[in-house]
């Protein structure tokens, strides 16, 4: 193979997009991940047109000045799947070195999540009330608890395949899922999804993210400890600063690399300053 596989039409990328989904289907990444590679790859070719090291170098050069490392790794991760499978003979771009911060940085206080659930349980549609209970008990990315059904807090553990192919237990507490099934049987629904929006569609990722900025709105919340994975976070915090087991943490959280799960063994900014302000006597 070479590396001249230049695409300059709309029509031309639109058809590579299609070749290069069909083999990440194949090798069974998630839909996002194939979303996201399909989106990087419209990008690079409508921008540059095929694939040379110096292209390469410039368009990692173009991520470094405007996205985030974390960001900036997800498309370099794109590039390097398309050029595997092409088999085109170049170096696969070096992913960018994150500096991972020393403290956990807007992450949901433990006050802030039990005010919240108080107050969505008052309301007359409890789906967000249970949503946030549901991410914050279990460790659930969002992409996995808009999967849980009725089935799955029957038995009280999900069998989930997660990112990389790894396999991960997810467990429902015992007051979790009483209560859930509760207001399960009140709804009348006796199968599938849980989470649903008011067209009866299973809810995305990006409604929950947008509805949980207007609930921060309306219940005087930081807005920047309202998203998603801010209850992931919660519960990884909570369960080390309960158990202090790394690995237990990194295998519940379906962590294949525990540097990943390190981060939850640190202090939030607020906690950190509360220490020295307590133990800084001089």
């Amino acid at each position: 193979m070479t590396n001249e596989f230049i695409f300059e039409t709309e029509s031309d990328i639109k058809g590579e997009i299609k070749r290069f989904k069909r083999y990440l289907h194949r090798e069974e990444l998630s839909e996002n991940t194939i979303t996201s590679y399909g989106w990087t790859l419209n990008y690079y070719f409508t921008n540059y047109h095929k694939i040379t090291r110096d292209l390469l170098l410039s368009y990692k050069s173009y991520l470094m000045e405007n996205f985030a490392p974390s960001t900036a790794n997800l498309r370099i991760q794109a590039i390097n799947k398309y050029v595997m499978f092409k088999g085109i003979k170049v170096q696969h771009l070096k992913s960018v070195r994150v500096q991972q911060k020393p403290f956990l940085d807007n992450v949901i206080s433990m006050q802030d999540y039990k005010y919240l659930k108080n107050k969505l349980k008052k309301e007359d549609d409890l789906t967000y009330y249970f949503l946030i209970w549901g991410m914050a008990s279990t460790g659930a990315r969002i992409s996995e608890a808009l999967t849980f059904k009725t089935e799955h807090i029957a038995d009280g553990v999900m069998d989930f395949y997660g990112k990389g192919k790894k396999q991960r237990r997810i467990y429902f507490t015992k007051p979790f899922r009483k209560a859930c099934l509760k207001w399960l049987e009140e709804t009348d629904q006796t199968s599938g999804y849980i989470y649903m929006n008011k067209d009866n569609n299973r809810m995305t990722g990006k409604g929950v993210d947008k509805q949980l900025k207007k609930i921060a709105l309306k219940y005087h919340i930081d807005e920047n400890v309202m998203y998603p994975h801010s209850f992931r976070h919660l519960f990884g915090k909570e369960f080390y600063d309960a158990t202090h087991n790394l690995p237990l943490l990194a295998d519940i959280m379906g962590h294949s690399n525990l540097e990943t799960t390190r981060i939850y063994a640190r202090k939030t900014a607020l906690e950190q300053a509360e220490i020295i302000n307590s133990v800084v006597k001089w």
